[in-house]
């Protein structure tokens, strides 16, 4: 008796059963992002772009991440304002507009929206983007430099959101966007008052999509959150400046941008995890805690590193001088 048939068989018969397996498996994984998607954007659709109709609020404009979402927007034809305290130190565009605000302070901001309502309008899309990190450990790090770290990376968020929503409620339109980390999801030595604001901005993007759904009942308002990985920005410099001894790939301020231009174009809530691939890290609590804690070791080492053979040694160095 031949077998080369029963084989054959059998191997189109496995064939089958992993080509169906793998299909449902995609099918399952696009049902479940459509669905996720309906959901975020209340099952409410907010019709197309019109950038003669918008006006986007960036904070934290002047460098960075802030100032290439600034520049890229404008470049679509739509008007930007940057709320910041410091001054832009580029050209501005025709498109945008810089008014100088302290974020953590309820007061100046409410200076400055005044102005900007009157000559420009209220803004439809705000972008949270001031952020401050401070390096130091717990035991090392100044008071007055943790309490700024939570003034402008956590409380900034409450502040604006109360001075701009209520317009946005009202026109059930609008958008707001947190810009986080993906250090909402690890927390690591050298940066833990960062790590925290950014945990808690994740949590304040949680409950603000809540308020607004269930208890403003403006479906059309959308609200997205952005966790990037290390960014080539001044944020940061005092690492990426390290060279070989903080060894991290970091992404540019022009690949956060494009994403995020893409998102408010877009006109639909969500989450950005950039880049790509860093999306596990978003798991990073469900798995067993052993595994958890080896992968803060693997961050926390690398600061570690920074500290122990850049700034200690130029530490030293000035207190020689």
């Amino acid at each position: 008796m031949d077998p080369k048939p029963a084989i054959v068989n059998f191997t189109w018969q496995a064939a089958l059963m992993v080509f169906g397996t793998v299909l449902a498996v995609y099918a399952l994984q696009r049902l479940s992002a459509v669905l996720s998607e309906c959901v975020v954007n209340n099952w409410y659709s907010a019709g197309p772009w019109d950038p003669q109709k918008e006006l986007v609020l960036v904070t934290g404009g002047c460098s960075g991440i802030g100032q290439k979402i600034a520049e890229d927007l404008s470049k679509n034809g739509i008007e930007v304002v940057i709320l910041d305290i410091q001054k832009p130190r580029f050209e501005l565009s025709s498109k945008i507009y810089f008014y100088s605000a302290n974020v953590a302070s309820a007061e100046s901001i409410r200076t400055a929206a005044e102005l900007i309502r009157k000559n420009h309008g209220h803004p439809t899309v705000l972008i949270n983007n001031a952020g401050v990190f401070y390096n130091g450990t717990i035991l090392d790090e100044p008071e007055y430099l943790i309490r700024r770290t939570f003034e402008v990376n956590t409380l900034a968020h409450f502040l604006t959101v109360k001075e701009f929503l209520p317009h946005m409620i009202q026109q059930n339109s609008g958008h707001i966007i947190t810009m986080a980390s993906v250090a909402s999801f690890i927390t690591v030595g050298e940066m833990v008052d960062y790590c925290c604001t950014k945990s808690s901005a994740l949590a304040f993007h949680e409950g603000l999509t809540q308020e607004i759904r269930h208890w403003h009942k403006a479906p059309g308002v959308r609200t997205s959150i952005v966790h990037p990985i290390w960014v080539q920005t001044p944020l940061i410099e005092n690492l990426t400046s390290a060279g070989k001894t903080f060894g991290q790939a970091a992404l540019t301020p022009k690949m956060i941008s494009s994403a995020v231009v893409e998102h408010v174009l877009a006109k639909k809530s969500g989450q950005l995890i950039l880049p790509t691939n860093a999306v596990v890290l978003s798991f990073a609590r469900l798995i067993p805690w052993w595994l958890q804690e080896w992968l803060r070791d693997r961050f926390s080492l690398v600061l570690k590193r920074v500290r122990d053979d850049v700034w200690s040694q130029a530490d030293a160095q000035r207190s020689q001088k």
